[in-house]
């Protein structure tokens, strides 16, 4: 990840280069805001293009290392062109205008610091950059100090994630969140299950009592939930603890016939989640290890989230 990446050069005293995608025109990879790191060994970490691009970006971010200069821009434009562009092999028909900036203890890690501890605390956080000079603005300066031209960049809210239920099952589940940096908390009655050495280190793993688990977690604070406790009983409370809730994304694991069941046992409080409940859990991809499922759950999440259908891209006029 990206801030693990950051936090280990920065620990290590060692200065990196932020790249970040600051305009694109036409079909691009990764849109404005698009941020990979480069480190003084030659490392990186993230993706601006389908690898077309940082191998290029890699040597000039290794020159800035070793000058006097703060940032560059590079521009690559692969626009209305069938052959391959500065021997890149570019295919993407768009523009793309890249910052390098040098990120280090003399500019007190900025703008890197503060993106990144906005993102893990889930805060709005917005600092703007001088592509001219590497000078980091506050966003809320007048526009007569914003002299040159301004790129702002933004913490981006990362997805928080509930998962009811620390079976087997939900390991793949919360590794594959992890990865795309959401924030995943695993809740589950039975201390067999709480074992924090099955899952990463990023999850936060927590036994609760069902009888009673609102005063152990804020479950407003998530933007999804999925019950996978495997019992019955327990399945039931985390659904009624959630209907009470403002979880825009609750789904449930197993068959259509066990939802009903439960949905029945909830009373007058089923018009509460049925709006929100994906039930059974997760996109029709046809597989069937842990693996293969939680793929199809954690891409029906990332779907509903961004207000997708989760169509295939092949059908879209």
């Amino acid at each position: 990840m990206l801030r693990d990446f950051f936090e280990r050069e920065r620990t290590a005293g060692r200065p990196c280069v932020a790249a970040i995608v600051v305009a694109t025109e036409g079909s691009t990879y990764r849109k404005p805001g698009a941020l990979m790191l480069f480190s003084e060994t030659g490392e990186r970490s993230g993706l601006l293009s389908g690898g077309c691009l940082e191998g290029d970006l890699g040597e000039h971010a290794a020159a800035l290392l070793r000058s006097d200069t703060r940032c560059i821009v590079k521009s690559y434009d692969s626009r209305g062109s069938d052959d391959p562009v500065w021997g890149l092999g570019l295919g993407c028909e768009g523009l793309m205008q890249i910052l390098l900036l040098r990120v280090d203890a003399a500019s007190r890690w900025e703008p890197l610091s503060s993106i990144f501890t906005a993102q893990s605390a889930r805060q709005e956080k917005s600092l703007g950059i001088n592509i001219d000079s590497g000078e980091i603005i506050s966003v809320s300066d007048a526009p007569s100090a914003l002299s040159g031209r301004v790129f702002t960049l933004s913490a981006e809210r990362r997805p928080a994630l509930l998962l009811c239920g620390a079976g087997p099952d939900a390991e793949p589940v919360a590794a594959l969140a992890v990865s795309l940096g959401w924030q995943v908390t695993i809740v589950d009655h039975r201390p067999a299950y709480v074992v924090p050495s099955r899952f990463k280190e990023a999850v936060r793993l927590m036994q609760i009592d069902i009888t009673r688990p609102e005063p152990t977690i804020t479950l407003d604070e998530y933007d999804a939930a999925v019950v996978m406790s495997h019992h019955l009983i327990a399945d039931g409370r985390y659904l009624a603890m959630l209907a009470e809730m403002k979880v825009p994304y609750v789904g449930l694991l197993g068959p259509a016939a066990r939802r009903e069941r439960l949905i029945a046992e909830l009373g007058s409080d089923a018009h509460l989640l049925r709006p929100r409940l994906r039930a059974p859990v997760g996109l029709d991809l046809g597989g069937r290890t842990p693996e293969e499922i939680a793929l199809s759950i954690v891409a029906e999440i990332q779907a509903t989230l961004n207000g997708r259908s989760g169509a295939p891209f092949s059908a879209r006029r």
